[in-house]
C-alpha cells in the first residue's frame, strides 16, 4: 500500500399508514417483533433488518474515507508540491460538517411531514453515491477534495434521516439492540468491499497492468456500487409511521417549518434532561468523530507505513462488530446512559494513548483495536437513547438539532486538530485537546437526570 503514497495521480409487511392527515400515527404493537416468550427480544424482524442494511451499505464509504482516501489525497498533494495532509483533510471535513449542520434542522423539520422523510433520504443518498462514482475521475487535489466533500455531505445528510427512521422501524425497548446491530453489521459488512478494494490496489498493477492510482480510483466505483445495493431494501420497504400533521400543499409545510423550528428549540430549552444530554453529546461525539476522521491522516504524518494503517483499520472493523452488538445487550442490563459514560471514559484513555505513545505501527494497531471496542457502542447507543427521549411525531426535526450538535462538534474537533497542527507543527497537541472535550461531556452526563431510566428498568 506504500506505493499509493508515491503515486502522482492518484417485511412481515409494515403497518399501513392511513392517508387521512393526522397529528401522529403510532402503531400500538410491533406484531413482527421476535421475542423469547418473556418479553425479551432475541432476533431482528424483517423491517429492522432492512433498516440495518443501510449501515452495511454506507459503512463501506466511511471505511474507505478513513483508510484509503486520505492516503490518496496525500499522494495528490505531494504531486502538486503541497504538504500537511492533517490540516488539509481537517479543513475539508470541517466545511462538509458545517454545511450539514446548517441544512439539517430546516430540512429535518420539513421531513417530519408525512411522506417527506424518504424523499430527503433518497436525495442525499443519491448525491453521495453519484459523488463517490465521480471520485473515480482523474482529478487534481482541489477538484478531488471538492467531489469528496460532496460525497461526505450526501453521506452525512442521509444519515440524519436514516437515524430518525429508527423510531418508525422498532419500539423503544428494542432501539438499543436494533441500533447496535446496525452499527455492528455495518462494521463487518463494510470489510467485504474494502478487502476487494485493497486487493485491487495491491494486485491490480501486476494483474491488469493498471497504475496504482487507477486501481485506487476503481475502488471508489466498487464502494459506490456496494453502497447503492444495500440501500435498496430500505428504500423499497420503509414506511413513515410517526409524523406531524400534513399540509395540503408543500408550500404550507415549508411556511410552517421556521415556526416549528422555533417551537422545537423552546421545547428543548425547557427540557433540562434533553438539553443536558445534547450538550454532553456535542462534546463527546466531537472526540469520536475526530478520531475516526483524522486517525489515518495523523498516522500518515507520523510516517507510519500506509499498509500498516489500512490493515490496522481493517482489524478495527472486525473488533467493532461483536463489541457494538455486545454494547446493545449490556445496555439492556445496565442502562443506556451508564454504557455511554463508560465509553467516554475509555475514549479518554484512547486519546491520551494517541497523544503520548502513538509513534509507530505497533502503537497504531493498539489504537485501532481500542477504538474498535468502543466506537460502535457509543454511536449506536447515542442514536437510540436520543430516540427514546424525544417526541416521536417530530423525530426528524429533533434529529436535525441532534445533527447540529453532532456535526458542529465535528467542525470544532477537526478544526482544533488542523489549526493546532498548523500553528505548532505538532499534531499530538491537537489530539490531546480532545481529552478536554470528553471531560466536559462526562460532567454533563453525571449531572443529567436520565429520563429513559424508568422505561429501561420496566423493559
Amino acid at each position: 500500500m506504500t506505493n499509493i503514497l508515491d503515486t502522482a495521480q492518484r417485511p412481515a409487511k409494515p403497518a399501513t399508514v392511513p392517508t387521512t392527515p393526522t397529528a401522529l400515527i403510532t402503531p400500538s404493537t410491533q406484531t413482527d417483533t421476535a421475542t423469547d416468550g418473556t418479553g425479551n427480544t432475541n432476533h431482528l424482524n424483517r423491517r429492522e433488518k432492512q433498516w440495518a442494511l443501510y449501515d452495511v451499505g454506507n459503512s463501506a464509504f466511511v471505511l474507505l474515507s478513513a483508510a484509503v482516501i486520505p492516503i490518496y489525497v496525500n499522494s495528490l498533494l505531494k504531486a502538486a508540491g503541497e504538504s500537511n495532509i492533517v490540516s488539509t483533510w481537517g479543513y475539508m471535513q470541517t466545511i462538509a460538517s458545517l454545511i450539514i449542520a446548517l441544512l439539517m434542522p430546516i430540512l429535518g423539520s420539513i421531513a417530519d411531514v408525512q411522506g417527506m422523510k424518504i424523499k430527503f433520504f433518497i436525495g442525499f443518498f443519491g448525491t453521495g453515491v453519484l459523488a463517490c462514482f465521480a471520485m473515480a475521475l482523474p482529478l487534481g487535489w482541489v477538484a478531488f477534495l471538492a467531489v469528496c466533500m460532496l460525497a461526505t455531505i450526501g453521506l452525512n445528510g442521509s444519515l440524519t434521516f436514516y437515524d430518525s427512521m429508527l423510531i418508525d422501524t422498532t419500539t423503544n425497548d428494542r432501539m438499543d439492540q436494533v441500533s447496535s446491530h446496525g452499527y455492528g453489521w455495518g462494521y463487518v459488512g463494510s470489510t467485504i468491499p474494502f478487502i476487494a478494494c485493497i486487493a485491487l490496489i495491491f494486485a491490480g498493477p501486476s494483474a491488469f497492468g493498471w497504475s496504482t492510482a487507477a486501481c485506487t480510483r476503481a475502488s471508489f466505483i466498487i464502494t459506490a456500487l456496494w453502497w447503492a445495493a444495500f440501500t435498496i431494501p430500505l428504500i423499497s420497504s420503509y414506511r413513515q409511521t410517526h409524523y406531524r400533521e400534513t399540509a395540503d400543499h408543500m408550500r404550507d409545510a415549508v411556511h410552517g417549518t421556521f415556526a416549528e423550528l422555533g417551537h422545537t428549540f423552546r421545547e428543548i430549552s425547557r427540557n433540562k434532561p434533553l438539553w443536558m444530554f445534547m450538550v454532553a453529546f456535542f462534546f463527546y461525539i466531537d472526540a469520536v468523530n475526530t478520531v475516526i476522521s483524522m486517525s489515518t491522516s495523523y498516522g500518515t504524518q507520523l510516517g507510519i507505513d500506509s499498509t500498516q494503517l489500512v490493515l490496522a483499520l481493517l482489524v478495527t472493523q472486525f473488533v467493532a462488530f461483536p463489541c457494538a452488538i455486545a454494547y446493545g445487550r449490556l445496555a439492556r442490563r445496565f442502562g443506556c446512559k451508564p454504557m455511554i459514560m463508560a465509553a467516554i471514559i475509555a475514549y479518554l484513555g484512547i486519546v491520551c494513548f494517541a497523544a503520548f505513545f502513538l509513534r509507530s505501527a505497533t502503537e497504531f494497531w493498539i489504537l485501532a483495536i481500542l477504538v474498535g471496542m468502543f466506537q460502535g457502542g457509543i454511536q449506536a447507543l447515542s442514536r437510540s437513547y436520543y430516540g427514546k427521549i424525544i417526541p416521536k411525531s417530530h423525530a426528524n426535526e429533533y434529529y436535525g438539532f441532534y445533527d447540529i450538535f453532532g456535526k458542529t462538534a465535528s467542525i470544532l474537533g477537526t478544526f482544533i486538530v488542523a489549526a493546532t497542527t498548523s500553528a505548532t507543527g505538532n499534531a499530538s497537541l491537537g489530539v490531546l485537546s480532545i481529552g478536554v472535550l470528553l471531560v466536559v461531556a462526562l460532567v454533563f452526563l453525571v449531572l443529567q437526570r436520565d429520563p429513559a431510566a424508568a422505561s429501561e428498568t420496566a423493559a
